[in-house]
């Protein structure tokens, strides 16, 4: 059985706590015979800042390069709001996206049939939803340049952030969508604001090219970003996969998240090339909840987008597709239990804490090892 290396970043806030019901995972699939995986682990964020003086270390980025996938668990919090913006706890993150060529942001959003009471939806929009959107994640205007903040005097000052796309970044985004909707129900929309934006028009000139030369077999269809948004709480199940820039790739998955009952659900996986040599990627998973500091520490946080982020390593990057089925099933199965951690919870219904969550989950897998 091939060993796998994992690099774990737990971060600042409950990514520590989240962290752990993952390492229980590894442990049993280790134990079970399921895989065989090995791990590292380093400091990203704030947590890095206060030992280190930056957000992330070059030693750490080594690590990630080396790392077969990276299980990222959250960074920032107010401690850190006055620390110098190049060394912000995010930017640790950013570097990673950044100088591993993570480019493709999966972001899928399902509501397990036991939570969609939980949506801010009523049931029979969000019953049996699943979409997945596919967010670019190394261009656009989080990375593009100039990005200045020059004071013009009399108290006055203007900030410059710059959107920039270039063809290719937008041809290999678009086929990784592609590639995902002939897997899924053969349809993708692409979401970009082309009545306003340059970068708009270019990114569905391109979009339609690349369907047009390799990908006539699935049904594409654009739409205006905020439109899209709308749409997606007017009507979420019309859409399957969804394909957007950076910004507004952020924005929507987040509308996306509340869709299935909480941010605590959604995961991510984050892809670069496939090497030609290899025939692997550089990769990182993530829970896209954030590190919530007002209940750090407090064992509340829900691991099931961590969790989750761990099965998409495993369908993802170790080609393990029945494994990562049994994730989900044990997080539908914890989940048809009545088990609650407090953001999933209804008025009135007991919740337990993220130790508890964790176990059970684990023990949903272990009934499913044969």
């Amino acid at each position: 059985m091939a060993s796998h290396k994992l690099l774990l970043l737990a971060g600042d806030g409950i990514g520590p706590e989240v962290m752990t019901e993952v390492k229980k995972l590894i442990d049993l699939f280790n134990k079970k015979g399921l895989a065989q995986f090995s791990f590292d682990e380093g400091l990203v964020g704030g947590a890095c800042y206060d030992a280190h003086k930056v957000s992330i270390t070059d030693e750490t980025m080594a690590k990630a390069d080396a790392a077969d996938a990276v299980i990222f668990g959250a960074v920032g919090g107010p401690k850190w709001d006055a620390v110098p913006y190049e060394v912000r706890p995010e930017a640790g993150l950013l570097r990673l996206r950044k100088d591993l060529g993570l480019y493709a942001n999966l972001r899928p959003a399902v509501t397990y049939p036991a939570l969609a009471e939980a949506s801010s939806l009523k049931r029979e929009l969000v019953e049996g939803l699943d979409i997945m959107i596919v967010r670019e994640l190394t261009g656009g205007v989080y990375f593009g340049e100039p990005k200045t903040i020059t004071d013009l005097g009399n108290g006055q000052k203007r900030a410059v952030d710059t959107q920039v796309y270039d063809t290719y970044e937008i041809e290999r985004i678009a086929r990784v969508a592609f590639e995902l909707a002939r897997k899924r129900r053969n349809k993708l929309t692409s979401m970009e604001k082309r009545n306003v934006m340059k970068t708009g028009v270019l990114w569905n000139e391109v979009v339609t090219q690349v369907h047009n030369r390799e990908f006539k077999d699935v049904t594409l269809e654009h739409q205006l970003a905020d439109s899209g948004g709308m749409q997606l709480v007017k009507n979420p199940k019309q859409f399957d996969v969804i394909v957007t820039d950076n910004l507004f790739g952020d924005l929507l998955s987040d509308i996306a998240a509340m869709l299935t009952g909480s941010l605590g659900m959604l995961a991510s996986a984050s892809l670069g090339e496939v090497n030609p040599k290899t025939r692997k990627r550089k990769a990182l998973y993530e829970p896209v909840h954030g590190s919530a500091p007002d209940i750090a520490g407090k064992g509340l946080a829900n691991p099931i987008a961590m969790i989750a982020s761990f099965g998409m390593a495993l369908r993802y990057s170790f080609d393990m597709g029945k494994e990562a089925d049994m994730v989900d099933n044990a997080i539908s199965a914890a989940l048809a239990r009545g088990l609650r951690t407090a953001d999933i919870a209804a008025k009135g219904e007991a919740t337990i804490g993220t130790t508890e969550m964790g176990d059970a989950i684990a023990e949903e897998i272990e009934k499913q090892v044969v």
